[in-house]
């Protein structure tokens, strides 16, 4: 692992990795050499070379741990040139193969209290973020009722069945799958609560999802019979909390926010979306701030955002440099690094070594 031991300049393994270790990773808060995160390192007289190994590709703190990393290998004496790599291993919530038998490394669930906010807007292009940072993601559109993700990414059908198992269709790097596909666009679902627990459980684990770092389930609205099966059949690494900026919104969005603390699932955060002049801005960020709950930003209103909704062509990837895009992203990147200190507790009251998540 470790390159040259004794170098004439002074420049060592040893010395290399201890001013490391004073670096800490803002969100596990522990130090990199501790969590194992620091891979292949190599000495070149002066010069050194070593690799980060982040818990998410969408890192939000990559550039504070390069800054910390860089000031941290300055005060070694004679240090040539730094060049730092990146790669990811996301950690695992095992609770997922044990129970439904596919290799999903994290699941997140996207809900809200009320219908019209956007949930599923945000549900497409939250996944297909973190499929640009370079996530394996899948989405699964568990709106039985209403299954509107097949339009939101252009796609009509899906693959033929191999080995007698679904294929997920595909689009800008997302796998995803919705009884949209399995249903005539007129036909009505009038289903009760047996039906649809039959439905979102053949959906996970009648498809052929491969191995995901994210499923990103996109829930119907409301507090209803879909949330207490998912919550029983797959186990949720957390839930978003979408809303508006109103409070009417927030009021409908804490009933949801408390469905899953009942259910014992995680909060990764709320989100405000269509924010701006037209709805007003703050109530997202005061449910979050109220109940203790990490608010993870906002995404302002955009008719650009509904026209990439309508068009399969969502806004991330339409205009990625607009302001609902961008903020899309960051987000994303929240998401991503609070899914994985949320995983990482799961699987032990201390933190587990990188080098051991599998």
């Amino acid at each position: 692992m470790f390159g040259r031991k004794n170098d004439p300049a002074g420049v060592t393994d040893a010395a290399v990795m201890q001013a490391l270790s004073t670096v800490i990773e803002p969100e596990l808060h522990r130090d990199l050499v501790s969590l194992n995160m620091i891979r292949n390192l190599k000495i070149d007289g002066a010069d050194v070379a070593f690799t980060i190994m982040l818990t998410t590709p969408a890192c939000p703190l990559r550039g504070k741990m390069e800054g910390d990393s860089r000031a941290a290998l300055a005060r070694v004496p004679g240090i040539g040139q730094v060049t730092i790599n990146w790669d990811a291993n996301v950690p695992s919530d095992r609770r997922i193969g044990e129970q439904i038998g596919q290799n999903f490394r994290n699941t997140i669930a996207v809900s809200s209290g009320k219908g019209g906010v956007g949930k599923t807007t945000i549900a497409v292009n939250l996944a297909i973020a973190l499929a640009m940072e370079g996530a394996r993601v899948g989405l699964l559109d568990a709106d039985i009722l209403g299954p509107n993700v097949p339009m939101m990414m252009g796609r009509e059908e899906m693959p033929p069945p191999v080995n007698r198992k679904m294929v997920p269709a595909e689009a800008y790097g997302v796998k995803f799958i919705s009884m949209a596909f399995l249903v005539k666009p007129d036909q009505p679902l009038i289903w009760r609560g047996p039906m649809l627990h039959s439905a979102i459980r053949q959906l996970l684990t009648d498809v052929d999802w491969g191995e995901l770092d994210y499923l990103v389930v996109d829930l119907p609205p409301g507090t209803g019979d879909a949330q207490l099966t998912l919550a029983q059949v797959l186990p949720l690494s957390g839930a978003l909390v979408i809303t508006q900026p109103m409070q009417v919104a927030a009021a409908d969005a804490l009933r949801g926010l408390k469905t899953f603390e009942k259910l014992e699932v995680p909060i990764i955060g709320v989100i405000e979306n269509m924010s701006g002049e037209f709805f007003g801005t703050g109530a997202g960020e005061k449910l979050a701030r109220e109940h203790n709950t990490p608010y993870l930003g906002s995404i302002p209103l955009e008719a650009q955002v509904r026209v990439g909704g309508d068009s399969g062509r969502p806004i991330v990837v339409a205009q990625p440099d607009s302001a609902a895009a961008q903020a899309i992203r960051h987000i994303a990147r929240e998401v991503a690094a609070r899914v994985s200190v949320l995983t990482l507790q799961v699987q032990a009251d201390n933190f587990i070594p990188i080098s051991m998540i599998g």
